[in-house]
């Protein structure tokens, strides 16, 4: 497989035009914390929005309720389709899940297989790591 190596920064304070900064959230879209509230201060988020484009931002729910790998990795193919009809735009994507939801970025990494040869598709260099050393 080839890769195209675009990897998220490990900060992200602003974004140009066409960016969208792809963050985890609960699964209310309550955005009190972690990359979600920076999301929500900075990039457009909505409160209450659990799931989707808001603004310069992306939902993808990580916690609360019964959200565990299944859920997550439907929410991520969802977040896959809207990028691939999207090449207009540029997605970072942070390490969702990896926080205070708890997962490891093994467990959430290959959720994000399919998105490592997208050239709009940025991933935390930890994902890009996972991927490729499972492969």
């Amino acid at each position: 497989m080839e890769t195209c190596r675009r990897i998220t920064p490990e900060w992200i304070n602003t974004l140009k035009e066409n960016e969208i900064f792809v963050f985890g959230c609960r699964n209310s879209g309550r955005h009190f914390d972690g990359a979600s509230n920076f999301a929500l201060k900075h990039f457009g988020a909505v409160m209450g929005q659990r799931e989707g484009r808001q603004g310069q931002s992306y939902a993808i729910p990580t916690i609360g309720g019964t959200i565990g790998l299944n859920e997550i990795r439907k929410s991520v193919d969802t977040f896959t389709k809207y990028a691939t009809e999207h090449p207009e735009l540029h997605f970072l994507v942070t390490p969702i899940g990896c926080g205070i939801a708890g997962f490891s970025p093994s467990e959430i990494a290959p959720l994000f297989k399919d998105c490592l040869t997208m050239k709009n598709v940025a991933l935390p260099k930890s994902f890009i790591n996972i991927i490729e050393h499972e492969e």
